[in-house]
């Protein structure tokens, strides 16, 4: 499961350097639009980094919960995004939300993994 957890977290890095990629193509002559569109990619790598480190810190419930609530926030924005483009099926909407559900779970997974460590050291 750690091969899985570990993957999904990197393929939010590469979410994030191909969303970089595009809003410097898409952007770069407009910079006040271009930053607002690489603090999106910021965003990937800060949720990708909780939820890479969360890793190798299965039973550090805060750490748990932090990346829960990022990959809950990213699909919130995924999901946005595809409301906003009229398309819930574009590649990047369903990659994202996806990554995102995933992460989410595998945050759910270190919580319940955290809360039988703890109840095993109060015993």
């Amino acid at each position: 499961m750690k091969i899985l957890d570990r993957t999904f977290g990197w393929l939010l890095v590469a979410g994030g350097c191909l969303h970089a990629i595009g809003a410097w193509y898409a952007n770069h002559a407009r910079p006040d639009v271009l930053l607002w569109a690489l603090t999106g990619s910021l965003a990937a790598f800060l949720i990708a980094a909780i939820n890479l480190l969360r890793v190798d810190r299965p039973h550090d419930r805060p750490l748990a919960w932090l990346a829960l609530a990022g990959a809950l926030a990213w699909l919130a924005v995924a999901l946005s995004v595809g409301k906003l483009a009229g398309n819930f099926l574009d590649v990047r909407v369903v990659s994202n939300a996806l990554n995102a559900v995933v992460l989410a779970a595998m945050s759910v997974r270190s919580l319940s993994a955290g809360r039988q460590a703890g109840a095993k050291a109060a015993a």
